[in-house]
């Protein structure tokens, strides 16, 4: 039987602790008892990259990703799209040098891809730069930021999700752009407060695992006017 080794520790702003393993080939990144991502479950991760695509009509889309996680959304994205210029924001130092050292393999070298920047810090500054007019808009938001709108890992990321920011996301996305939030569960609260914020609302469910197996989670694509 092959133990389940740990490979590090990090501690996020504001948060808990997460720890990184390994078991044989496969990694998994865990948050006390539950199980943040792994190698295993990187279906609704990749769907979020991949369905988003699918609904813009850009010839080379701008897209902010928060955050990097294990890659998956990222690596999805650059496959899909060839022209897409992706910002990826991350607000743990060590989940990157997780995917430069012992994830190396799986990183595949996206994070130095030049269609990629890399920005460390919280998702929300990104939003906020683009909905002031600071930075260029984007044309589409992909948020896989803790557990969903029901978070886990940090409660600051409750901001994201709430009725002002979601305004923010609004006015940093392109006209006809896609604000793509990934969550663990359904949250009937959160897509009437999308509504309110002036969305257009679909919610998928996707299955966790790339086979189409495994837990059931949601996607919801608000389009802005």
């Amino acid at each position: 039987m092959i133990a389940r080794e740990l490979i590090g520790t990090a501690q996020v702003p504001g948060g808990e602790e997460l720890r990184l393993f390994s078991h044989g080939r496969d990694f998994m990144i865990v948050l006390d008892r539950n199980e943040l991502m792994s190698t295993r479950m990187r279906g609704s991760e990749e769907a979020l990259a991949t369905m988003t695509l699918a609904r813009l009509g850009a010839p080379a889309p701008r897209l902010l990703v928060g955050g990097y996680g294990m890659g998956f959304t990222l690596r999805a994205a650059l496959a899909a799209h060839p022209q897409a210029r992706i910002t990826v924001a991350e607000i743990v130092p060590e989940i990157i040098e997780w995917a430069r050292g012992p994830m190396a393999g799986l990183t595949a070298g996206c994070l130095d891809d030049p269609r990629v920047t890399l920005g460390m810090g919280d998702v929300s500054a990104f939003i906020d730069d683009a909905a002031d007019g600071t930075t260029e808009r984007y044309d589409a938001i992909l948020l896989d930021v803790d557990n969903g709108p029901d978070g886990l890992v940090r409660a600051q990321n409750g901001r994201i999700y709430s009725f002002a920011g979601l305004r923010a996301a609004r006015a940093a996305l392109a006209p006809g752009g896609v604000l793509a939030v990934w969550s663990a569960a359904r949250d009937a609260a959160f897509v009437r407060r999308l509504e309110k914020a002036g969305f257009d609302v679909e919610e998928v469910e996707v299955r966790a695992r790339p086979n189409n197996k495994g837990p059931r989670h949601v996607i919801w694509f608000a389009r802005a006017p």
